[in-house]
């Protein structure tokens, strides 16, 4: 398995230099989660240029911003940036072999849904998600690059928190450039047990979020991460492992044991 984390929980003023950070502590690759405001062609050229700089390779990418997780917005304005903003995204990673990621919605839910999991799409809103989701893999078709679809916890997405719903999409579009990226923190909340939803998902897990339950590190909250990477190791899988939670404390310390931690249970 390839060892990686996100930029928002990595100290430095460049991709460059996070990237360099990660080296020195352990790490294989990196996630990119860019401002779309801060998204510009040096930036893009940096990111084309990290492996060979640094060499620690970038493997996801997301632009991040106000309107991200929008792209089945009633509002048609909003609906439109975000989805300007999510086909740029998809040929970045066509362009790079990397991945993304995209849910149906993505925000705080307001009522929360406290007693009533697993809501179902219209057909109207089935149909509707399935079509931007094609677009999307039509923009990467061909390449090494993927669009992958992350179940949410029902607090931060209505719909498709489940990882049998997503499945079910994915069996629908039925694309080479599609797969499923499992969150161990949203998993936690949604999912009985996590390495059975993991061996049940099987070759449809391309990418993995790492976040323990409490959203931290692994090792910080309550998941039993032995059985977490047994079942990942069930599968076969051998793609990243990327930390995408709350580093609690100072990073150049906890990124550090956190990635022996990983390579231990990895080893494993």
């Amino acid at each position: 398995m390839i060892l990686c984390c996100s930029t928002p929980m990595i100290p430095g003023d460049s991709l460059t230099a996070q990237a360099e950070l990660l080296r020195d502590w352990g790490y294989d690759a990196i996630a990119v989660f860019q401002p779309v405001e801060l998204w510009t062609p040096q930036v893009r050229q940096e990111l084309g240029e990290l492996e060979s700089r640094t060499g620690v390779r970038p493997v996801e990418f997301v632009l991040v911003g106000d309107i991200y997780g929008h792209a089945m917005s009633d509002d048609a304005d909003l609906r439109r940036q975000c989805r300007d903003m999510y086909r740029e995204t998809a040929d970045v990673c066509a362009e790079l072999g990397l991945v993304t990621e995209i849910e149906y919605q993505y925000g705080p839910q307001n009522p929360m849904p406290l007693f009533e999991p697993y809501q179902q799409l219209s057909a109207a809103q089935h149909d509707g998600f399935v079509a931007f989701y094609r677009e999307l893999l039509d923009r990467v078709a061909g390449s090494e690059g993927a669009v992958l679809l992350e179940p949410l916890n029902r607090y931060e997405s209505r719909y498709l928190n489940s990882v049998a719903d997503n499945l079910a999409v994915l069996a629908e579009v039925a694309h080479p450039n599609a797969g499923l990226l499992p969150d161990t923190f949203h998993m936690s909340i949604e999912e009985a047990s996590i390495p059975d939803a993991l061996r049940v998902a099987g070759d449809e897990v391309t990418h993995v979020h790492l976040g323990d339950s409490n959203r931290l590190l692994p090792g910080s909250g309550a998941l039993d991460w032995t059985a977490i990477f047994g079942a990942l190791a069930d599968i076969g899988y051998r793609g990243a492992v990327n930390l995408e939670c709350s580093t609690e404390g100072d990073p150049a310390r906890t990124l550090p044991q956190t990635a022996a931690r990983l390579r231990e249970l990895i080893g494993a």
